[in-house]
């Protein structure tokens, strides 16, 4: 992970100078929240979290969430608005930053697009995203998994337009030897800073 987190920090942690608190009272960190992907949960999260910790943020600075993995996208994008409503008031900081592994990069960016999060985040990361499909979304047939697809009609609408909408900074990573995203050149969105790893596996991009 230490390759990777240092390039997230200098995106999202230890560099922003410009970004302020909401109040005087607020952390001293902006707060990130964490999201994992299909088939998982928070503690996914865990071998990074320890890494932000020890680079100076406080678990009252750190919100690895967990959610129906199983369930629409769209519908964990609703779950997502009071999630970040409530990051902002127990922290006071006006915006927070995402960082997403997977699937959890597509509930994200439909907040982002549609459910007023431009205004929420300051920095959204995506780690190994299925932003234009994977093909082994055909192997699940739950509705997230649906949604996955090569051109399923979420992902239609999610990348019709602008890929990076608002002022947000986007940034994803993707790795040549990541199997599960297939084409790994799904992870790109137009207007981000893409990165391309050296050879990590799909769960390596949290870990690495």
């Amino acid at each position: 992970m230490r390759r990777t987190l240092s390039v997230l920090l200098a995106l999202i942690g230890l560099v922003l100078v410009s970004v302020q608190p909401a109040n005087a009272a607020a952390t001293a960190n902006q707060p990130i929240l964490f999201v994992h992907g299909y088939d998982s949960n928070g503690s996914t999260w865990n071998t990074m979290l320890a890494n932000f910790t020890a680079n100076g943020y406080t678990d009252a600075e750190l919100f690895p969430v967990s959610y129906n993995a199983r369930q629409g996208n769209a519908v964990t994008a609703q779950q997502m608005v009071g999630v970040v409503d409530r990051i902002r008031g127990q922290t006071g900081w006006a915006t927070i930053d995402i960082v997403t592994h997977s699937m959890g990069g597509l509930s994200s960016r439909y907040y982002l697009k549609n459910l007023g999060g431009t205004s929420t985040v300051d920095e959204w990361v995506s780690l190994g995203g299925p932003n234009h499909g994977t093909k082994t979304a055909r192997l699940c047939l739950d509705d997230s998994c649906q949604d996955m697809r090569p051109r399923s009609p979420f992902l239609t609408e999610l990348n019709s337009g602008d890929e990076t909408p608002g002022a947000v900074r986007y940034g994803t990573w993707g790795s040549p030897c990541d199997f599960v995203i297939n084409p790994d050149s799904s992870v790109a969105l137009t207007g981000a800073t893409n990165t391309t790893t050296a050879c990590l596996g799909h769960s390596d991009l949290q870990n690495d």
